[in-house]
């Protein structure tokens, strides 16, 4: 008996074994292909409810394996999963363009769109039939034949494309080790960063230290290390991953993905990748995004340019540095926050072990939205690492399942991410409930300590969270508008907003308790915590900036005549570059984001979402960041609505005023460049 085929509530991952993926993906589509047959071959006259909602309802079973499978993918994998991953990535591929390309499906789609005037449809029915027109118009449903065979072509090969640039990634992570055996190597490590080195080594039945390339041993050993020639070689092997000219050599799929992803949009009437993606985002335009982009960059270039010249006289004066280098960068703006702040993540961790933080993310979230946190252990879970809990509302109306793994492991990517294993949607009287998963990779506890978050974990740890709760209180009909499913550009507010928090007094007192002593945080190590938030922001603000442009740069034109990935990203770091450049690194090739996950032509969403997130919280800010009445807008005309309305309006309705770009500039303290 596959487990994937029976009917599930829970994810029954103690009783899924590797073999049970692929015959369940075959039944599954076989299945989803018969519920698309029984629309098509409807005798009735097509109407939105027996062709527009049969639709949205069908192959529910295939989704919730796919979430399955490829959140194991991405949280749990191996090399079985990985190539099973390759062989039907290519199959679901298939099977969504058959569906797509179906004319007698988009027929009666077209039917109904045809006729919407006149029937008397509510806002969300409305936007679920143009939804459904649009997915088949936009994937080439009004295509001749030989066009529709190529569209097919290309969507197979992009799906195995994208699969394998991120094993390469993955694999050039788990590949790269620095086996440290002289104490001096880790001078300038706090203790229990040696500590976490020491235990990755001797898990390994190594002595001495082992530095990877995984985020909580990479990031302090830049940060604090004071052997620069370790760091230089840390920080290259960083750069470098998948632009080794090696089996694991990402160059030719960068090239590849860009040009099938151009060759698409030219065949469905687009002129560039990004025109297509952006049609169906707030931003609209891959000149609104450049021109957004551009005008940060204005204000942000000034403020970078005097940062950078700032560090790098203060390298001088400390170690008599003449240039500073990429993996300088952290070790000295660190240097330099704990000279201007007196402040040092090391002094804060001891206020931020895990299990506070976590639980202090819970009663935020119980003050603003009434949400209850009840840990549980009888939810089926596919590591003993992965947290449950069960959430409710003050009425013990049951909210969600919430999922959360938050340590790094061979299996894992890189990163934080929020995911779904069950989408909330209503049907037959019945509000069906969300199953909702945060994965993070935070620094593990040491046999002498706790696990304690660095700030910007902690950040982190809220940023995802935000994004779960855009998840878990999702409140729609259907499923393909719930939750997170809005345009990609509105997606990043709801966890971009819940980071404010981190900063504030009340949130901490909270939860920013010693790990040791339980002595609340104290109010100096707060107020210099909110001093130093805007600490070399025109720098920070320019690397993101970089990123959104490289992104641009790859899918707003014409990428066929590229043929060297390198000397193509050079010229699109051009405006933005403060350090030498490193001919031995290239970001584009373990940019997964653009290359592998859903941000191409979207990476400026970032920055297009802090502008929501500045300009939402200074409307806390100006009430109470714990304000029940604006919490409540925010959870009814935000939280909840899922894609079931253009963003903008959802925004203006809670806010009762379009977005300032001015509030973002504020923040940042940018704002007194902008005349």
């Amino acid at each position: 008996m596959n487990p994937l085929l029976q009917p599930f509530d829970t994810a029954p991952f103690s009783k899924i074994k590797n073999e049970h993926f692929k015959p369940a993906f075959l039944q599954a589509m076989e299945d989803a292909r018969a519920e698309i047959d029984a629309i098509t071959e409807n005798k009735e006259e097509p109407s939105f409810e027996n062709t527009i909602v049969a639709l949205e309802f069908s192959g529910q079973q295939l989704d919730r394996i796919s979430s399955v499978f490829f959140n194991l993918n991405s949280a749990e994998t191996n090399e079985e999963i990985q190539k099973i991953a390759q062989e039907v990535s290519p199959l679901l591929s298939e099977f969504s363009n058959d569906i797509t390309l179906n004319e007698g499906l988009f027929k009666r789609i077209k039917y109904v769109f045809d006729a919407r005037e006149d029937l008397d449809l509510s806002l969300e029915e409305s936007t679920l039939l143009e939804k459904k027109y649009k997915s088949f118009s936009r994937n080439g449903a009004n295509l001749p034949e030989d066009k529709k065979k190529r569209l097919r072509e290309i969507d197979s090969e992009l799906s195995k494309l994208k699969l394998t640039f991120g094993e390469n990634v993955l694999a050039e992570t788990n590949k790269y080790e620095m086996h440290l055996t002289n104490e001096e190597d880790v001078a300038g490590l706090p203790e229990g960063e040696k500590e976490a080195a020491a235990q990755l080594a001797k898990a390994k039945e190594k002595e001495g230290w082992l530095i990877t390339l995984d985020y909580p041993s990479y990031i302090p050993f830049m940060k604090y290390a004071k052997n620069r020639e370790l760091r230089k070689e840390l920080s290259l092997a960083f750069g470098s991953k998948g632009f080794h000219n090696d089996e694991l050599d990402n160059q030719e799929n960068v090239l590849k993905i860009a040009k099938l992803r151009h060759e698409r949009a030219q065949l469905l009437g687009y002129e560039t990748h990004a025109h297509f993606v952006l049609e169906e985002r707030m931003a609209e335009t891959p000149e609104k995004v450049q021109g957004f982009l551009n005008e940060l960059l204005l204000k942000a270039k000034p403020a970078a340019e005097r940062e950078f010249q700032e560090l790098s006289q203060f390298a001088k004066e400390l170690d008599g540095l003449d240039q500073l280098q990429k993996w300088d960068a952290s070790y000295y703006s660190e240097k330099l926050k704990q000279k201007l702040f007196n402040l040092d993540d090391e002094i804060l961790k001891p206020y931020f072990k895990l299990e506070n933080v976590i639980n202090g993310v819970f009663k935020v979230a119980e003050k603003l939205f009434d949400l209850k946190f009840k840990e549980v252990n009888n939810v089926d879970k596919y590591h003993e690492e992965v947290l449950t809990y069960e959430v409710y509302d003050q009425k013990d109306n049951f909210i969600s399942l919430f999922y959360a793994d938050f340590h790094p492991r061979k299996g894992k990517r890189g990163g934080a991410w929020m995911t779904s294993y069950k989408s909330q949607y209503k049907k037959d009287g019945k509000n069906i409930r969300p199953h909702i998963s945060n994965v993070c990779n935070f620094t593990r506890s040491t046999s002498s300590k706790p696990s304690l978050l660095t700030f910007n974990e902690v950040t982190t740890l809220f940023h995802e969270f935000g994004h779960g709760l855009h998840g878990m209180l999702a409140n729609t009909t259907y499923p393909s508008l719930s939750g997170t499913s809005v345009y990609w550009d509105f997606v990043e507010l709801p966890s971009q907003v819940m980071e404010n928090w981190c900063y504030e007094k009340e949130a901490l007192e909270l939860f920013a308790h010693h790990y040791e002593t339980g002595e609340l945080i104290p109010m100096e190590l707060v107020q210099k915590i909110k001093e130093s938030a805007t600490f070399q922001e025109g720098m920070q603000t320019l690397r993101q900036l970089s990123f959104g442009l490289l992104d641009m740069a790859w899918h707003a034109q014409d990428p066929t005549a590229i043929e060297d990935v390198k000397a193509f990203e050079t010229l699109a770091f051009t405006g933005t570059q403060l350090y030498p450049e490193t001919p031995e690194t290239c970001m584009s090739t373990a940019f997964s984001h653009i290359f592998q996950g859903g941000y191409s032509s979207g990476y400026y969403s970032y920055k297009w979402a802090e502008v929501l997130d500045a300009d939402a919280f200074a409307y806390f800010k100006e009430n109470g960041i714990f304000n029940k009445t604006i919490a409540s807008k925010f959870k009814d005309n935000v939280l909840s609505m899922g894609g079931t309305e253009n963003p903008m309006e959802l925004y203006k309705r809670f806010r009762g005023q379009e977005p300032k770009v001015e509030a973002l500039l504020e923040r940042a303290g940018l704002l007194e460049l902008r005349k």
